[in-house]
């Protein structure tokens, strides 16, 4: 593969066994999604549960050739070819405009797809500022890309100064908070710590969220092709502001394919709906019941 895939399964996995492949969010990595694997594993043994880490994000930067959301769908098109059977594909946040594309231009390759906080896209004004748009969304997420720090606890530091990260990085899941962003991490010649992850990825990335011409209709495409879908939201934003990308409103007025099955959870941000207690066990309510399908 072009890029690297953890498995995150639990216990014996049989050859045959059903597969999730998660997807992350724009500066994220693979293991931002332990806690989901953890909880569906105990829910459902036997489920193997592969998580890459997209072009330009940790393991997988050397595979970075800025090229935008249409190569994380070729490379997760090839990652299912290699599964014995169909896969269900959940993606979160940018992760989960991947998937939407994936379904929209390859529908016979998932067996289903959960959306996690993303995959939904709004019309966006022309002439846009991409960057000057990535850093209002994104923040010290965005910011870390191009800082150095001295040590690992330095970077965390400032990572936690977005309140939805810190709170989770102070609260009983941390460790997994702790684990993901440690991840990122790479330490130069300088001896100075700094993110992987390619600001000329996530800038490419960023630019397909905003202007990918086949995203505004991909999930109504995918449910028309048959792909079973759901739809996960938090109404907390990346910074955990009352407002996040969605709502009842911004929904109603996409005008949802009647197919798309929509919950909002409740008491979750843009990040606790991966790695909270409350967002994990509704993502794996969504996964068993596509599992079950």
């Amino acid at each position: 593969m072009s890029f690297h895939v953890h498995d995150l399964s639990v216990g014996p996995i049989a050859a045959d066994a059903p597969v999730v492949i998660a997807v992350h969010g724009i500066t994220a990595n693979g293991l931002c999604w332990p806690l989901v694997a953890q909880e569906l594993a105990r829910r459902r043994p036997g489920v193997r549960f592969l998580a890459p880490d997209l072009r330009g994000r940790a393991e997988s930067t050397a595979a970075d050739d800025h090229a935008g959301l249409s190569v994380h769908v070729a490379d997760l098109v090839a990652l299912a070819a290699q599964q014995a059977g169909r896969p269900v594909f959940l993606g979160h946040s940018m992760g989960a405009f991947v998937c939407a594309l994936l379904a929209a231009g390859h529908p016979e390759v998932p067996a289903a797809v959960v959306l996690v906080d993303g995959g939904l896209s709004f019309p966006v004004p022309a002439g846009l500022d991409v960057d000057a748009t990535l850093a209002a969304v994104l923040g010290p997420s965005l910011a870390r890309l191009s800082m150095t720090f001295a040590d690992e606890d330095e970077l965390l530091a400032f990572v936690s100064t977005n309140p939805a990260l810190g709170s989770l990085l102070a609260g009983p899941f941390g460790d997994a908070g702790r684990t993901y962003l440690r991840h990122d991490i790479v330490r130069g010649e300088d001896g100075l710590v700094r993110s992987s992850c390619s600001y000329a990825a996530v800038r490419a990335d960023g630019r397909d969220i905003l202007a990918h011409p086949q995203l505004p209709g991909a999930v109504r495409q995918a449910v028309g092709a048959g792909v079973p879908m759901e739809f996960l939201w938090a109404r907390r934003g990346l910074f955990d502001e009352p407002q996040g990308m969605y709502d009842e409103g911004r929904l109603a007025a996409l005008g949802l394919p009647e197919g798309l099955r929509v919950t909002h959870v409740p008491d979750t941000n843009h990040f606790s709906i991966v790695l909270g207690d409350v967002g994990v066990a509704a993502i794996c309510d969504a996964l068993e019941r596509q599992l079950d399908a």
